[in-house]
């Protein structure tokens, strides 16, 4: 195991709060390997980068040797996050959870070791605690605590409804770090206070508090906003490799320190030669260039980041549209097909109205040419290329029905 300075160096990277550090260096101190814990609710199994960066550090812990444990949240999943909503948030039904968690499950080892990643439900324990001992788990905590949380405060100072069950979720939250003895808890910034809940807790039941490390909020593709599905500036983990790769390279030279720091394998000293070697004059494209293609390789092999990189280069330098596109051929009732349905059918946009707001942005060509007519329709017969923003394309051939 690497020394404990060189671990902490490693460990703080990117994070926004370790508290303590000093409690994290006499743990690490200790020799033995820690007891990590991550706890996710299994809301929105669709994952992007953004949410990799918890599972990235969970990573380096195992890296170093220590104990993993991956907690899917299927009893919290049915209360709902109130962390950050200005609402209740609807709980999900059992169904709902169990097939989220399968897909979680499914789509997190391509981060962890799965030889190294213990993974917990936090029913197992919940779903055998009785009314009673609920009861005994809320007087631990105070009305007054909680009403000092942000978003509880707020919601209570404006009239805004805040059901009872809604406190339970902290609390419960907490008390699976207790039910696993976790020396360590990571989490969102957003997670700060429910991560705190859980020192309180462990030190109410006799148990040393854990170390509290919370992440940023990884910034989407616009460098502003937080990655998100909904604002389109997100980067998917089972995304083809060359959209994965062509959106990489799309991001500002800046944000792509940032993007190191929380994605990256790469070690502090090698990152910090890598900006070195930039501020010299080395060009930052070709650094740009080194991080998509480890990001790709992660979820797709060397062999797909290998070819995504070709593919990049012929299309963004050469303007070159690729000859190996498979050709859809796509059965229609009528004589002809509006531009925004053939765009969502060839599987170019999610739906009608991006279909639009990218022929308004002037991001799609049909043929070559750019189209700027929400009503352009494509008659059947004949193969025609479709094309929307640099990367991504399609050859398509109506066919009547």
């Amino acid at each position: 195991m690497d020394s404990v300075a060189e671990q902490i160096a490693e460990l703080k990277r990117g994070a926004e709060e370790v508290l303590l550090e000093s409690e994290l260096r006499e743990r690490l101190q200790e020799g033995r390997p820690l007891r990590v814990k991550a706890g996710f609710d299994p809301t929105a199994p669709d994952l992007h980068l953004g949410h990799t960066v918890l599972l990235n550090k969970m990573r380096r812990f195992q890296d170093f040797g220590h104990e993993v444990i991956f907690l899917i949240g299927d009893f919290t999943g049915m209360i709902g996050d109130p962390s950050g909503k200005s609402a209740t948030r609807p709980p999900l039904t059992r169904a709902e959870v169990e097939a989220n968690a399968r897909t979680y499950a499914e789509q997190v080892f391509k981060i962890l070791d799965p030889e190294r990643t213990r993974i917990e439900f936090n029913s197992r324990w919940m779903g055998e605690m009785d009314a009673a001992g609920l009861i005994e788990l809320a007087a631990k905590y105070t009305v007054a605590r909680m009403l000092e949380r942000d978003d509880f405060k707020k919601r209570f100072e404006s009239g805004k409804p805040i059901s009872i069950h809604e406190f339970l979720y902290p609390l419960v939250q907490g008390y699976d770090s207790v039910a696993l003895h976790a020396d360590v808890e990571l989490g969102g910034t957003d997670q700060k206070f429910n991560l705190l809940v859980g020192r309180h807790l462990q030190q109410i039941y006799g148990q040393k508090p854990q170390i509290v490390l919370t992440m940023p909020l990884l910034e989407g593709l616009d460098g502003v906003n937080k990655m998100s599905k909904s604002l389109g500036n997100y980067v998917g983990i089972t995304e083809p490799p060359e959209e994965m790769f062509g959106k990489l390279m799309s991001i500002s030279d800046e944000l792509m320190w940032r993007y190191y720091d929380l994605l990256s394998f790469r070690s502090v000293l090698e990152l910090q030669r890598l900006r070195r070697e930039v501020q010299e004059g080395r060009n930052p494209r070709d650094v740009k260039v080194m991080l998509a293609r480890e990001i790709v390789a992660r979820f797709h092999g060397e062999e797909s980041a290998e070819r995504a990189h070709r593919r990049f280069e012929e299309v963004h330098r050469g303007r070159a549209v690729p000859d190996d596109i498979p050709l859809q051929r796509l059965t229609i009732d009528g004589e002809s097909l509006g531009i925004a349905h053939l765009l969502k059918r060839a599987g170019l946009v999610q739906s009608t109205s991006e279909a639009f707001r990218l022929v308004d942005q002037g991001a799609v060509r049909l043929d070559g040419e750019r189209v700027s007519d929400r009503a352009l329709a494509v008659d059947v017969g004949g193969a025609h290329v479709l094309q929307v923003g640099k990367r991504r394309f399609a050859r398509v051939e109506l066919v009547k029905g």
